[in-house]
Formats: structure tokens, sequence, C-alpha cells
């Protein structure tokens, strides 16, 4: 079997609510999603997410190559930009590639994701995550609820902006989720706002009233330094690693004991997960994926590995025309017994909703606003 080519389908997701963080949202809740489809001679198509970036100058690492050396041509992808580097957007294009590989291996195969990597359990454990900055308390309450109706028993608010707003909804998101449990986990996300002394504090303060699960991003993701010192000063475990694209980029924070729960953003796929639970497997800490929604497939390999401790689930919905071999239940995701990662695209139904007069093209959520820390009053409106 050798690659031959592949393509791109542009598609969106409906959130059905506004979504985003500390550094901006995204008031219409559409978001765009890329997907990769990797060819292949024997007529077996894989199905990539991550980043469409860099795809041009990745694809002769693995052009006319067997798709199922997965972990080969990871590298051989690696070694393609080394000159330019790996980070950013480009370690997302390698992740949508990698991902459509492992698809690829695992229809190969005849089986699914999941059990070909070594799981013995279909069941991933997972926290209800709202991207919930922009909604207000009465949203919150439903967003949970409809979470907490799934089994969920854990919840991640974020916030850090303000502490007052920041316990008040951390008591509705206890208040959903206490149906399954007298005592929800609670986690808090900040995306990177703070610095040292505002996170002691902060988290000193909410600390004094109740009790945080895990505290995440609550520094810029390079302060080793700072992490460590945070970890050392609070309750709350510290997460942190969604934004590191490469091991490397781990070292510093590892060597420091600066993180407790060690994170991976799903965007950056499969074999970069696998590696970095391995890596914090040696250092008995837990790997929590971030963001299912970038990337289904990182599922299935959460499921394989010892280490995992929970995953975020955004969303019970899918981006259009994708059509996953999951259940959302039992507070996490069920996985299904369809070879390969799961996912299947219907490209007509995409195609139908591209001619239609809604399609729409929103910015981006991650841009860090210069209004930082004026107050929220409606979906495009500030104050003081």
């Amino acid at each position: 079997m050798k690659i031959t080519g592949y393509r791109t389908v542009r598609t969106s997701h409906d959130w059905g609510r506004p979504v985003g963080d500390a550094n901006g949202f995204i008031g219409s809740g559409v978001t765009e999603l890329t997907v990769v489809i990797l060819e292949t001679d024997a007529g077996i198509e894989g199905i990539g997410m991550g980043m469409a970036h860099d795809l041009d100058r990745l694809f002769p690492a693995l052009e006319g190559r067997d798709p199922r050396s997965v972990t080969a041509l990871y590298d051989a992808m690696l070694a393609r930009v080394f000159k330019s580097g790996h980070g950013g957007a480009t370690f997302g294009g390698i992740a949508a590639f990698d991902s459509a590989l492992w698809d690829i291996k695992a229809k190969a195969a005849g089986e699914p994701l999941w059990r070909l990597l070594g799981a013995a359990d279909r069941f991933v454990p997972g926290y209800a995550s709202g991207l919930d900055i922009a909604l207000d308390d009465t949203q919150l309450a439903a967003f949970y609820d409809t979470m907490a109706a799934r089994g969920f028993t854990s919840g991640k608010l974020k916030g850090g902006r303000d502490l007052v707003t920041d316990l008040r909804r951390l008591d509705v998101l206890e208040g959903a989720l206490a149906v399954n449990t007298p005592r929800p986990a609670l986690m808090l996300d900040v995306n990177e706002s703070w610095n040292l002394k505002q996170a002691v504090r902060y988290i000193s303060a909410i600390e004094e009233k109740r009790d945080l699960t895990w505290i995440e991003e609550p520094l810029r993701r390079w302060d080793a330094a700072g992490h460590a010192r945070l970890s050392a000063a609070v309750r709350a475990a510290v997460a942190t690693g969604e934004n590191l694209t490469g091991l490397e980029q781990y070292t510093p924070l590892l060597d420091a004991h600066a993180v407790d729960i060690v994170q991976a953003g799903a965007v950056w796929g499969i074999t970069h997960f696998l590696r970095l639970a391995t890596v914090a497997h040696s250092h008995a800490l837990p790997v929590s994926p971030v963001g299912l929604t970038a990337n289904y497939a990182v599922a299935a390999a959460a499921a394989a590995v010892p280490n995992h401790l929970s995953a975020e689930i955004q969303d019970l919905g899918a981006p259009l025309g994708v059509v996953l071999d999951q259940e959302i239940a039992d507070g996490g995701v069920v996985l299904g017994d369809e070879p390969g990662a799961g996912i299947r695209l219907d490209e007509a139904a995409i195609d139908a909703a591209r001619s239609s007069d809604d399609w729409q093209t929103p910015a981006g959520p991650h841009v860090r606003s210069a209004r930082a820390g004026l107050r929220l009053v409606s979906d495009d409106a500030w104050e003081a």
C-alpha cells in the first residue's frame, strides 16, 4: 500500500452557544474546521484533524510511502521541517496527517483504533467543559445540566478575570453536577492570563471558599520556574501543556517539577499524545487531552495509555458532515467498533451547506483582547 495524495474539506461546527475564554470569544458559536483526507493506491482513505497548515511542505515526506509505517512517517515529517521548525500551526499540520495515517492503519487491520493501540476498554473518562466565558449564569447552568444528564461528575470553568464572578459561577457548576456526586470535581482554566503573584493571590482566595481539583494554564506556557513556585504555594494541582508543540517544550516544566497534570492539545495529534503519555508516566504524572473536538481520534489513544486521567468534552454534537462512531455517556466517551478512528465524512451534506446562504466564517477565539479587564455585558459589548 502506498500514499498517493491528499485533499482537504472545509466544514463548520455550530456549538449552539458563544464559545471562548479569557482571551476572547466567538459570539456566533460557529467555528471553522478543515478535515484532511489522505489517499492510497489501495483505495483506503484516512481522515485526519489538526490544522491544514504546511500540508504541501509536509506531504513529500509521505508520498509513495506505506501509510502503516506511522511512527516512522511522523518522524519523517518532523525531519522535513527541521530547519524552519515544527512549532505552532506546522505541528498541527503534522497532526492532521498523523491522525489520517493512524486511521488508515486501523482500517487496513480491520480494527477500531482504540483496539489497535492496545486498549482493553472502549470507555474514556472525561470532564465537561463549556468554553463558557461568554455565557450568563442561566446559560452556564443549562450547559452543565445537560452534561450532568450524560453522567459527568466534573467540570471546568473558563475564568480568571474576576474572583467574585468565578466563585459564583463555580457554584453554578457544582449545583449542576451535584446530581451525580456529593463532591463534583471543579477546575478553573484562565488560559495563561496571570503572572505568578496574581495566580497565588487569586487561587488562594478561591481555596478559602472551595476545593479546586486543578488550576489550568495559570501562567504563560514557558514559565517553568513560575509554575513550580505556584504548585508549591497552592493546594490545587497545576495543569498545563495544551499549547506546547513537541516533547522538548515539556522538558523544562518536568525538570522543574512544575506541572501536576500533563496536558496535550488534541489538535496536536495521536503520536504526540502517545509519546507525551509515556514521558509523563516516567515522571509518575497523569496525562489529559484537551479539546477532543479538535481531533476526536485522540480519544482512542487516551483509552490505550495507563496514565490517562480525564479528557476534555466540550460539546455533545459534531461538526457539520462529521459522523462519529462514539457516544457521550456515563461521564465520558464510549468508543465504537467501526474499523479505523471512527470518523466518517458526509461530503454531500457539507457541499449542500456551503451552497446555502447561512455558511459562516467567524474569527478565531484566541486573540488576546486589548480590552482585558473589562466586563462582558453582551455578545459584542463591554464596559469597565
